[in-house]
């Protein structure tokens, strides 16, 4: 519940503030959950993120600073110009005050920038892509749970630390994965480790068994999964059938939630 409790507890600093206060639409804070509702970062994002939103509202009694919450949710199915449509939408005829949640960073990336020409309020906990903070910054977005660069900081120093120096990459090819990839690589070669290549992957694939080849092939010593969701899920199960972990190759899972343990169990991604 962390997540929902603190975008409610900022619609409240919102609220609270003169010139914010003074933007709430129709004295109704409203909240919008963008996320992806149907797909491969459904389980866990979408309609959870939507229920604990709006529980975490149900437990401010429905009010911050004497003014009622709203909570509101749309599916962005991955697509940039869908999540910007409604971003519009929502910001234009919907009168809501803030988005939140927003998985996918091409679609996140979108809405970034309408937050800002438009003067809004973004809050990105879905989403990964460090370039949100970096060459994408804006004042009006705020990044936090975690992001590329954490994910890639953790795992690269930690592995190349024990030994686990060289990599290869599964890639998911939009921006999410490219900047976990580049992020995660920068770390290991600081660290006095190599990256002997790359393969990118079409977001939402079923058979991984081309790139696991090429994986297996470079002889890395370390796998890394820059991709996540049911992309990442399949990628374990299918290495797992590969036999690469036999073989002494590692696979190092960049974002992985508690939701992935509970669909993989503890067998397939053993090691």
């Amino acid at each position: 519940m962390r997540k929902p409790f603190a975008v409610i507890g900022f619609a409240a600093a919102i609220v609270g503030s003169t010139p914010a206060g003074a933007q709430i639409s129709n004295d109704i804070v409203k909240i919008g959950v963008l996320s992806d509702m149907s797909s491969l970062y459904s389980d866990s994002t979408g309609p959870g993120s939507l229920i604990a939103a709006q529980m975490a509202a149900a437990d401010f009694n429905g009010k911050v600073k004497g003014k009622p919450i709203e909570v509101i949710g749309a599916d962005h199915q991955n697509k940039p110009d869908l999540g910007s449509s409604i971003t519009r939408e929502w910001y234009d005829t919907g009168k809501v005050d803030v988005i939140v949640d927003v998985p996918t960073s091409s679609v996140a990336l979108a809405v970034q920038q309408i937050t800002r020409d438009k003067n809004h309020v973004f809050l990105m906990s879905g989403t990964a892509s460090s370039d949100l903070t970096g060459p994408a910054c804006s004042p009006n977005g705020i990044h936090w749970t975690y992001d590329t660069y954490a994910l890639g900081k953790v795992a690269g120093n930690a592995m190349v630390a024990r030994g686990e120096d060289t990599w290869f990459f599964i890639t998911v090819d939009y921006v999410f994965g490219h900047t976990l990839e580049r992020d995660t690589a920068n770390v290991v070669t600081a660290a006095g480790g190599k990256v002997f290549g790359a393969v990118r992957a079409p977001i939402n694939t079923q058979d991984f068994s081309s790139f696991l080849l090429k994986a297996q092939a470079s002889q890395a010593k370390v796998i890394g999964l820059a991709n996540t969701g049911s992309d990442m899920q399949n990628a374990i199960k299918q290495a797992s059938e590969f036999g690469l972990q036999r073989g002494g190759q590692k696979l190092a899972a960049l974002l992985f939630d508690v939701t992935d343990a509970h669909s993989l169990g503890l067998q397939v991604p053993g090691g």
